[in-house]
């Protein structure tokens, strides 16, 4: 075995790896609510509030509450896998950690990389949806905005001649807005999310109670307009609104009692999240009939369409400030990751420098909020949306690779929580995601290709050298 290879397949030893994170300088602050609400606030966002109605529309119609139940239920078989690892490893990192520990360094730089791209396109893609809310309120206020700043360039209104848009000026503030309240220490950061999500769970829950009473069984039939294949392809549509825990598990050396806060908190942020799913859709297809409701703001359409406009105005202005909440955890799972691998040496260790009060990495925070800004600011939602699929899934399928590699591997190993239907339930995540991959289209696969790429160059010229595990 050559020296590259044995470089690439090195293993960062679980033995030493708790011992790493009491000299993180990161500080445990979080307690189980705390780390639950995060999972939460990366979970629910556009999903409920956009994503479900456009579904109902275009793909299953009333049925789109099995496409929820079947995509919690492939989530799921993923979440059972990070969380036997998140009492097992409690470290910053998450994907990237586990593949490290388990399939070598190499596989592990590969999804850690990955995830940096894209973690922070999430950050940017959710900031852009919610621009375009805040436009819609600001017209509703009858005040108009400057052309320059509504919107990124390419994206101009029909009819606009000359310079059209220049730049998504409020998805660009929301970026750094986000990036600035992580900088404030993660007890602070962690008080703004909960806030937020107790928000937000209010909307949901005032949804599902008025909405209740406006319920026409009417509407419920047909079930399935679109037959089980439209349920089906909705279930591949709304997959992505059904993970967020994922980037929770990177606060896992922020957390008190890591071992046996993380895997309840997973589960528990997934299973509040399915709930709220589940009763939301069968309110909305049950008020409105599936072919009249609208892709892009269902909800609050919904109730100004039963005479109750004062409460889907609430449900507007909720639904701005609730899906906040996705950009705060998907950046902290960025700057997470990275860290995690400067820490390791993979990246330059100038990146793992924590602030000295408050206990977070500064420089990379304001680096990973820049950075979804530009994206935010200067491309159109649908060029960046291609950003962000692709990492997931392939994230979702080493660790559930990797949990049962290490159960065969390292059974003696002391595990707070333990994936059920071992190996059975592990594989399902796995297929469930290579099926969704099949998905994406060929231009997704291009962006990953160059971005992979780029991430072979610097591992090969800089991370394999400047590896900890190397210098050893």
């Amino acid at each position: 075995m050559t020296t590259v290879l044995r470089g690439m397949v090195r293993r960062k030893p679980i033995d030493e790896i708790e011992d790493e994170t009491e000299t993180s300088g990161l500080r445990r602050t979080l307690g189980l609510w705390q780390l639950t609400a995060i999972g939460v606030g990366g979970i629910i966002g556009a999903g409920i509030f956009s994503l479900a109605g456009a579904v109902a529309n275009e793909k299953a119609g009333p049925a789109v509450l099995i496409s929820f139940l079947v995509a919690g239920i492939a989530s799921a078989a993923a979440a059972f896998s990070y969380a036997e690892f998140a009492g097992l490893i409690p470290k910053a990192g998450s994907a990237y950690t586990y593949g490290y520990a388990v399939l070598g360094e190499f596989a592990g730089w590969a999804i850690g990389w990955d995830l940096l791209l894209e973690y922070t396109a999430i950050v940017a893609v959710v900031a852009i949806g919610l621009s375009g809310y805040f436009n819609d309120l600001l017209e509703f206020m009858n005040v108009e905005l400057p052309l320059w700043m509504s919107g990124a360039p390419g994206t101009e209104p029909d009819g606009v001649a000359g310079g059209g848009y220049k730049v998504n000026l409020f998805a660009v503030l929301l970026c750094l807005l986000i990036a600035w309240v992580l900088n404030l220490g993660m007890k602070n950061a962690a008080r703004f999310e909960t806030a937020l999500v107790y928000l937000k769970v209010g909307i949901v829950l005032l949804v599902v109670v008025v909405g209740v009473f406006k319920i026409q069984s009417d509407n419920y039939d047909p079930f399935f307009p679109f037959g089980w294949g439209g349920a089906f392809t909705g279930a591949a549509t709304v997959f992505f609104a059904v993970f967020g825990y994922d980037a929770l598990s990177t606060a896992a050396e922020e957390s008190r009692e890591s071992r046996k806060h993380m895997p309840k908190a997973i589960l528990l942020s997934l299973a509040i999240a399915m709930v709220l799913y589940v009763l939301a859709c069968l309110v909305l297809t049950g008020m409105v009939d599936y072919r009249e409701i609208d892709g892009e703001a269902a909800f609050s359409s919904a109730f100004d369409s039963v005479g109750l406009e004062a409460v889907g105005a609430v449900i507007a202005v909720g639904a701005i400030l609730g899906v906040l909440t996705v950009l705060f955890t998907f950046m902290m799972g960025a700057t997470r990751v990275w860290f995690s691998m400067s820490r390791d040496g993979l990246l330059p260790r100038w990146f793992a420098k924590t602030h000295p009060v408050r206990h977070v990495p500064t420089r990379i925070t304001w680096i990973v909020g820049i950075g979804s800004a530009l994206i935010a600011g200067f491309l159109p939602i649908a060029e960046a949306a291609e950003l962000t699929n692709i990492g997931i899934l392939l994230a979702f399928i080493v660790v559930c690779i990797a949990v049962v590699v290490l159960r065969y591997r390292r059974p003696d190993l002391p595990r707070e929580f333990r994936t059920p239907g071992m190996p059975v339930v592990p594989l399902v995540g796995v297929v469930f995601s290579v099926w969704l991959i099949t998905f994406l289209q060929w231009q997704t696969w291009a962006r990953f290709g160059a971005w992979f790429a780029l991430g072979c160059a610097v591992y090969f010229l800089y991370s394999r050298r400047h590896s900890l595990l190397n210098r050893k």
